[in-house]
């Protein structure tokens, strides 16, 4: 249903604004370079610091502008259920494929909280579901368990997982099953996370690197390891330099600096400092796309 690589969209701005051609003119880069899937208004889509109004606009520009092409899957997490419920259903009024919905963050719900969350969300609307679980950001960790009684539910599908823990990729394949999309959402693990049974990343880098990052998973998912694992060579230093400061500035710093679009991030984000700059530009150049 959904595989390979899913560039995790940087929402552009300009003149404090969502710039909405560059937001276009992103899409159709993502597809030509053979990402697999697009999914806007995530954490890297700095959904925290999005009107309502935006969130809904860059959703719907997405949709329109991928027409079809490929797969979208729509932000439509909150730490609120009612939210949660009004993002999925804009999601799927204007044709997004699938709805990402993150574990309620800041609340801390239990493990019967989570549940009732996301049955909740599956049932006010039709789209499938990719559980977003990311314990670092969220501060609440979805078991292997729990997921395995959410993956019950029909329209449940998968799930991005950014614990970091390849051992999670067996646990789950045993409570929900092998036919459950697991996809990571740490780029740096995601060949080795593909080896344990995943299929996928919803990746950040892949926003810099469409290409190399796409060509990575379709090694993996062709079984071939080693030239995987030569393409996470090119990317790991990239990987890297992105993460040292938040993914998000790392990401629009190296686009900035191939002309996709401007660095712009909102408050309390900030533009990498000078030593992430230049570790960004070497790890540009050693995956071949600066010279």
């Amino acid at each position: 249903m959904f595989k390979g690589s899913m560039p995790a969209l940087v929402t552009p701005f300009k003149d404090g604004v969502v710039d909405f051609d560059a937001l276009k003119k992103l899409v159709d880069w993502h597809v030509a370079e053979g990402s697999s899937a697009l999914v806007p208004v995530g954490t890297t889509g700095e959904s925290p610091t999005l009107s309502y109004e935006e969130h809904e606009a860059v959703i719907d520009c997405v949709v329109k502008t991928a027409a079809g092409r490929v797969p979208v899957i729509a932000g439509a997490g909150s730490n609120s259920t009612a939210e949660a419920i009004h993002f999925i259903q804009f999601a799927e009024k204007v044709g997004a494929q699938a709805a990402l919905v993150v574990t309620p963050y800041y609340n801390k719900p239990t493990q019967a909280g989570l549940i009732a969350h996301f049955t909740a969300v599956h049932d006010a609307a039709n789209l499938p579901i990719i559980i977003y679980n990311i314990p670092g950001r969220s501060v609440v960790d979805m078991s292997p368990a729990t997921m395995g009684e959410l993956a019950k539910l029909p329209r449940i599908v998968g799930v991005k997982d950014a614990t970091g823990d390849l051992a999670r990729v067996c646990a789950q394949r045993i409570t929900c099953g092998t036919d459950f999309l697991q996809i990571s959402g740490e780029d740096a693990t995601a060949h080795g996370f593909n080896a344990q049974g995943g299929v996928g990343c919803i990746s950040v880098t892949a926003n810099v690197a469409p290409a190399l990052c796409a060509q990575m998973q379709a090694a993996t998912l062709a079984g071939d390891y080693a030239k995987a694992l030569d393409l996470q060579d090119k990317l790991m230093p990239l990987h890297q330099a992105i993460f040292a400061e938040p993914g998000v500035c790392g990401a629009k710093y190296a686009m900035s600096r191939l002309g996709l679009c401007n660095e712009d991030v909102r408050l309390p984000l900030v533009p990498v400092t000078e030593p992430v700059r230049a570790r960004i530009d070497a790890a540009l150049r050693h995956a071949g796309l600066l010279d």
